[in-house]
């Protein structure tokens, strides 16, 4: 059969969720949830090791996880909003208060873990309620306009005019800076109290410098639109239109990446330099994400690869809960106020932890779902989300 009844066939988005979630997991714990600190009177062999590591894993997924969880997050949304279209309901004003909700989820987990997207995801889903009934061609170029970050295009064009404009750091950098005053210590109050204040500042700040915002509604936005078109049913139509986006996106990311490594460097002006490597940056993630996203997808389109794939399938179906558990264990390890294991752990003992949590919500997750239609969390955010209806 070349389709699947709807059960069957998200198991492949429910997996590549769970997908995402697993290397985010593993950029978080080598990043000590955003505390870097590298250990000292490490052996050479170590050293070298964990360098390798690090650059290995962040090339494969820094930007891109987060990226592909956002993609699916468009998936989900019009998923929620067509079900309620078949029943003559209008979802869009549900769905508001569904990311207020959301937004609550994420600032209890911006307490523990300054670098929370869910809180991010909250805000920027508001500006995905607009383009839910709109044409789909105006929908990508609006799409479109938003990947080339043109707020970002006009400083350049703005400063080649001005050449003699020296822009300042950062205003993140400040913010991160602080962390140093309270990750460290061993008072989960003064910790919870920084994140909430001082860390949300230089994350949503430095999501804005980053681009991060105009992504994440591009994501959003070509999520629903796969979603609409029932890109996820596994027909040979959908075989060749994967495939068509893996030799685009990897035809893309190859000259990205090579001018990401040996060309922004001959930039004479800073000033410039930094624009254009913070667009060109975004682009070239942009490119590999649907590398790693079509990848997944065309394997799945096989009997063996998705009894392979499947394994994520239970942590994708309850990720908001896993998202938030995988913060609480991880900042438990590293930060002051828990076993404090960023002073001695570098990115190869932090890569095996990461494995490590990541098989034991994998294995939490295998046996939540046998018993239950939803994660502990999932749960709770849809009983609240349908609060006062029929």
């Amino acid at each position: 059969m070349e389709t699947l009844n709807t059960k069957q066939r998200l198991l492949n988005v429910d997996a590549l969720r769970g997908f995402a979630l697993v290397s985010i997991m593993l950029l978080h714990n080598l990043e000590h949830f955003d505390f870097y600190f590298k250990p000292k009177n490490s052996p050479n062999w170590l050293i070298q090791l964990d360098q390798s590591i690090w650059d290995t894993t962040f090339f494969l997924f820094a930007g891109k996880s987060y990226a592909m969880f956002a993609f699916l997050f468009g998936v989900t949304f019009f998923i929620q909003m067509n079900n309620q279209a078949k029943k003559g309901k209008d979802f869009r004003l549900r769905f508001i208060w569904r990311l207020l909700l959301l937004f609550i989820f994420g600032t209890i987990n911006s307490a523990f873990y300054q670098g929370d997207i869910l809180t991010l995801y909250a805000f920027v889903g508001l500006f995905l309620i607009p383009f839910a009934k709109m044409d789909s061609k105006a929908v990508i170029i609006v799409a479109f306009i938003l990947f080339l970050q043109p707020f970002e295009l006009s400083r350049l064009i703005y400063y080649f005019q001005n050449t003699t404009i020296e822009i300042s750091n950062p205003g993140s950098w400040a913010y991160f800076g602080k962390m140093k005053e309270y990750i460290p210590g061993d008072s989960l109050l003064e910790t919870l109290k920084g994140n909430l204040t001082n860390g949300k500042k230089a994350v949503w700040l430095w999501s804005w410098e980053n681009g991060r915002f105009l992504h994440l509604l591009c994501l959003f936005i070509l999520g629903m639109i796969a979603s609409k078109k029932n890109l996820f049913v596994l027909t040979a139509k959908n075989k060749k239109f994967w495939l068509r986006v893996f030799f685009v996106s990897f035809m893309m990311f190859i000259p990205l990446y090579f001018i990401q490594k040996d060309s922004i460097g001959l930039i004479e002006s800073k000033t410039i330099r930094t624009i254009f490597k913070a667009i060109e940056k975004s682009w070239t993630n942009f490119a590999f994400t649907f590398v790693l996203l079509s990848g997944f997808l065309l394997l799945y389109f096989s009997k063996f690869w998705q009894k392979v794939l499947n394994v994520f399938s239970p942590m994708g179906k309850m990720s908001l809960s896993n998202y938030i558990f995988q913060t609480v264990i991880g900042t438990t390890l590293y930060y002051g106020f828990g076993f404090g294991l960023y002073k001695y752990t570098g990115a190869t003992y932090s890569f095996l932890i990461g494995i490590g949590c990541s098989i034991l919500l994998i294995l939490f997750s295998k046996w939540w779902m046998k018993n239950h239609k939803r994660g502990p969390l999932e749960q709770l955010w849809h009983n609240l989300t349908w609060l006062n209806s029929k």
